[in-house]
């Protein structure tokens, strides 16, 4: 494998990664565990995402899933291979809000640590509360706030953080069945509105049929792409529409034999 590196990301390279969407070609990964062992987290891997276009990633636990979106977040460096990438944010499975601050504030952070003076920040973040769902929570602590609403608030921080890409890792894995349903159609049609290219990292194939255009499908570690399927029909999708039963299909099946 080659032993070339190649990351643009961040300010210099910012318009022109943005305008080529996201690229990751031959990607290879490793780091030492706890007790100085080497381990391949990811070996090979190439994936693309048009801009505005959502990619998900799905594979059995251990295979890289995380280890990819910190990459394109450059929160690591690859060891080898290639990656183009727009200013990227990361949305983890945790809302992590600050509990001693209502949604206004929890969801305007990155507009002040950007600059911006509360009283802004927190107008520009009120004007997306209606448009998302929100309204009537803006003075709401997080403990008083459901999971799927701690989410939502979650989402709109990660909206105004102004990056064209978003790195959503599991971000409804914490929620109950229910409220994950919810919150999957909620997203689909935030994405509408406030379009995005996206990076889902996700162990739920339905989840990853309803909200994608793109499905990787990574392999038990070290990951390599198993499958890459596409899916033409529009977003926002209904659970019973044909290609997305199709691809959930296709995935479980792919999934099942790198188990068997």
């Amino acid at each position: 494998m080659s032993t070339e590196v190649e990351v643009r990301r961040g300010a210099a390279a910012g318009e022109q990664a943005a305008a080529a969407g996201l690229s990751v070609r031959d990607v290879a990964r490793s780091y030492r565990d706890g007790r100085g062992r080497a381990v391949q987290a990811l070996d090979g891997v190439s994936l693309e995402a048009a801009p505005g276009a959502v990619l998900a990633v799905v594979g059995p636990s251990g295979c890289g899933k995380t280890t990819l979106l910190e990459l394109v977040c450059g929160l690591q460096a690859p060891d080898s291979g290639s990656l183009s990438a727009p200013p990227a944010v990361l949305m983890p499975q945790r809302d992590l809000l600050l509990p001693w601050l209502d949604a206004l504030d929890n969801t305007s952070l990155a507009l002040r640590i950007a600059g911006a003076s509360r009283a802004q920040a927190r107008e520009r973040a009120r004007a997306m509360f209606a448009e998302l769902g929100l309204e009537g929570f803006e003075t709401a602590r997080a403990g008083e706030l459901s999971g799927g609403m701690r989410q939502r608030v979650a989402f709109l921080r990660t909206l105004l953080s102004g990056k064209p890409l978003l790195c959503l890792d599991e971000p409804f894995g914490a929620l109950d069945a229910i409220t994950r349903a919810e919150m999957q159609e909620w997203l689909a049609g935030a994405l509408v509105r406030e379009p995005r290219t996206v990076l889902l990292v996700t162990h739920d194939v339905e989840e990853a049929a309803l909200l994608a255009d793109t499905v990787v499908v990574l392999s038990p570690r070290p990951g390599r792409v198993r499958a890459t399927l596409e899916i033409s029909r529009p977003r926002p999708r209904r659970r019973s529409d044909e290609e997305v039963l199709a691809l959930r299909a296709r995935a479980l099946e792919l999934l099942a034999g790198e188990r068997a």
